[in-house]
């Protein structure tokens, strides 16, 4: 990856739905987001038959996997940073191609459609889980009792984008525990769902080829995020699924990230070129965040109104006031 130059990076057009100063930004932009945070999310959703099902019927993971990853990634950070009519257009493009995902379930009888609201929420939940558990376990820690709260409610903004409601959105750390023991029963390790987890958690299938000088680095790297990411599942779900990693391994594998994850944080930067790495598209999404690059317009909306182009342009010519915890906010007449 060439190295960036400011002037070439295109800013966002707006904050999004959450910006500066918010808890999505400081959770979401630490280098365990888009590395043990986001394989964790698409390993554990494999559990899910009506999820796994529609995976599988398209093969994509197998037969593109560094597209796949890199297109999926990409999504989950636009949610976060990208501007917000950006967002909109992108999550109508994923509803779309997600209503051709409709079949029969390999396992069990049924059927599954990926725009079912239950599956959307399993994919939110997990998600969202997947990358606060990643930062707290391998980067600065837990949030505030104040922090989590917002983060949750972020979530359930976010829900807004996906054809769940945002009302079945728990809205603290209890409510997500709690729907997680909820879906424990309707959860399966079949044939499918083990291929499929095994093969997410192979970390150098999505790297860029490498000279052969460089592949034992490489697979280094690789192997101890699976080991991080295994690390952050819990024994149930691991038992279910076939996965064996020794306790030993899940101890010693925290302090090697911790320290991985906050060095490569120190610079700008070297995150972007390590992002890039595994996932180009997404650099552009993230960039200007992570350069300090402002938007073409210094605000935050709502799904709703990013989605209203007519509410949207008269509130362009009303003056805009800082927001809590240094965000910016349309002032309301």
């Amino acid at each position: 990856m060439a190295k960036l130059k400011r002037g070439e990076i295109e800013p966002h057009e707006d904050y999004g739905f959450f910006g500066p100063g918010s808890v999505v930004w400081k959770v979401w932009s630490y280098p365990t987001a888009p590395t043990v945070g986001f394989q964790r999310a698409v390993v554990v959703e494999e559990l899910d038959p009506p999820l796994v099902a529609a995976v599988h019927a398209t093969q994509g993971i197998y037969q593109r996997s560094r597209t796949r990853y890199d297109r999926t990634l990409r999504y989950f950070a636009m949610v976060a940073f990208a501007g917000s009519r950006e967002v909109c257009k992108a999550a109508d493009v994923l509803v779309k191609v997600h209503s051709k995902a409709i079949g029969r379930l390999p396992y069990g009888g049924g059927t599954y459609d990926a725009n079912d609201p239950a599956s959307q929420l399993w994919i939110q939940l997990t998600g969202w889980h997947s990358i606060l558990y990643a930062y707290e376990k391998y980067g600065p820690g837990k949030l505030s009792a104040q922090e989590e709260k917002e983060y949750w409610e972020a979530c359930a903004l976010a829900a807004e984008l996906q054809t769940c409601s945002p009302d079945d959105i728990p809205r603290s750390r209890e409510g997500v525990r709690a729907y997680f023991e909820r879906m424990r029963p309707q959860l399966a390790a079949s044939p499918i769902a083990r291929q499929a987890m095994n093969h997410l958690l192979r970390s150098e299938l999505v790297l860029p080829p490498t000279p052969r000088w460089a592949k034992p680095a490489s697979l280094a790297v690789a192997k101890a995020q699976r080991i991080a990411t295994i690390a952050t599942m819990p024994r149930w779900m691991r038992d279910m699924a076939g996965i064996r990693q020794s306790r030993l391994l899940d101890l010693l594998i925290v302090p090697v990230m911790k320290t991985a994850f906050a060095l490569a944080h120190l610079n700008p930067e070297v995150e972007l070129r390590l992002l890039g790495r595994i996932s180009p598209s997404t650099v552009a999404v993230i960039a200007p965040v992570k350069l300090g690059i402002p938007p073409r317009k210094e605000e935050v909306l709502t799904p709703a109104e990013a989605r209203a182009p007519r509410l949207r342009q008269a509130r362009r010519s009303t003056p805009r006031i800082p927001g809590p915890a240094g965000r910016t906010r349309l002032r309301r007449r």
